[in-house]
């Protein structure tokens, strides 16, 4: 899909004042711009968010890892460390109805920015903060990356085969989860300062993210204090379900419940397992996943990947592909449901987007505008706020804001 204009979304008329950098904060402020709010991503002169420097570049101030999770926003680059760069941000705020903020917790404060002293300015304000370990407790000013709050949520505990290394999740899966609630928390807090004038602090973390993730693994731990370990891709508690050979590669097969196990034997030729004392019960086929997985393959190894998919399909069982990132976006289903977006752009040309992953019916999320240059929008924020075009001349000489010195395209 390729987008050329789109209509204001839900969160249209929400200002967002967008202090992250990297890739929680961003995300969660990602997920407000698709749906409409106006993000002005504040960003430090000196280089911007460094995310801007990491993994492949592009061209001038932007990464690809940038480009994937700024999408939507409007960059004002502005000094935070001076007097007057902190009086600007302070007179933003009286216009803004959020904050969001992932620096380790006591900076804000240490700024004269903290929660207490914006919500003297603007009592309303929803002032979000994302970061390691949270902001009360014992490891509060620890810092905190996604491959730290793996390994002290328990997520790498349980990732991986049994008699492994340690493994953390393929993607920073604490990263973009604690983006993730803090969207929603802020979403939440909004409703409630726009029925009632109250504002409020949201407060979430890496290592929160991913504890939150345990669901299968917390709850056998509290319900018979077994501690789980690895799995490779099986199931915490039923089978067959993981990943099995077949003659050219591998299949990902969920027949976890009793009507669905009994379609798999009778599609596959071995209908004489349904009865068979082993794997009768679904409790039996979990204690014996290893011998049940072995059988399986015997069968799964006589025919190619695209035979079996194409026969459980017809029998009703849940199984699918493993894709590589090129096969993903070229899966029919991925592509109707939108999740790559193009973008052209008049400086960078066609930027491949992931799409926005959930659906309004009448006022969807949008990719309207890619990833803004470091200070491309300072002048323009600031005027349109109240600030004097002498004001923001005075500023740029000052060096306390960062114009962007290019073409100015693709805003």
């Amino acid at each position: 899909m390729t987008v050329s204009s789109a209509a204001a979304g839900p969160l249209s008329g929400m200002v967002t004042l967008d202090l992250t950098q990297i890739l929680a904060g961003p995300m969660c402020t990602m997920v407000l711009a698709d749906m409409g709010a106006d993000v002005i991503k504040v960003e430090k002169p000196q280089g911007g968010d460094d995310n801007r420097r990491m993994g492949p570049p592009f061209i001038k101030d932007w990464s690809a890892g940038f480009l994937a999770v700024n999408r939507n926003k409007r960059s004002l680059a502005l000094d935070l460390r001076s007097d007057a760069g902190r009086g600007v941000f302070r007179r933003l705020v009286e216009g803004a109805d959020v904050v969001v903020e992932n620096f380790r917790p006591g900076v804000m404060e240490r700024l004269g920015l903290g929660y207490g002293e914006l919500a003297g300015i603007k009592p309303g304000l929803v002032y979000c903060t994302i970061s390691g370990f949270g902001s009360t407790g014992p490891a509060r000013n620890r810092g905190g990356f996604d491959l730290v709050a793996q390994g002290v949520s328990g997520l790498m505990s349980i990732t991986g085969h049994p008699n492994s290394p340690p493994a953390k999740v393929g993607v920073p899966v604490t990263d973009l989860t604690a983006g993730l609630f803090a969207a929603n928390g802020i979403m939440a807090a909004y409703i409630h300062a726009l029925r009632t004038g109250e504002g409020q602090l949201v407060d979430t973390s890496l290592m929160e993210a991913g504890v939150a993730y345990t669901v299968w693994e917390s709850s056998v731990y509290f319900a018979e204090g077994e501690i789980p370990g690895p799995l490779g891709s099986a199931h915490r508690i039923s089978a067959p379900y993981q990943a099995l050979r077949t003659r050219d590669g591998y299949l990902n097969l969920g027949a976890a419940t009793q009507p669905t196990w009994e379609q798999l034997c009778r599609a596959i030729g071995l209908a004489g397992l349904i009865e068979d004392e082993r794997f009768r019960a679904p409790w039996d086929r979990k204690a014996r996943e290893g011998e049940l997985a072995a059988l399986l393959e015997e069968t799964f190894a006589t025919q190619d990947t695209a035979h079996w998919l194409e026969l459980l399909d017809e029998a009703g069982v849940v199984a699918g592909p493993i894709y590589n990132m090129e096969q993903v976006y070229s899966d029919p289903q991925v592509l109707a449901r939108e999740m790559l977006v193009d973008t052209q752009d008049p400086e960078l040309g066609t930027i491949h987007n992931i799409g926005v992953p959930v659906k309004l019916s009448a006022t969807p999320g949008s990719i309207r505008r890619r990833a803004p240059a470091l200070g491309q929008h300072s002048a323009e924020v600031l005027l349109e706020r109240g600030f004097t075009q002498g004001e923001v001349d005075g500023l740029l000489a000052e060096g306390v804001i960062l114009a962007d010195q290019g073409s100015g395209l693709g805003r």
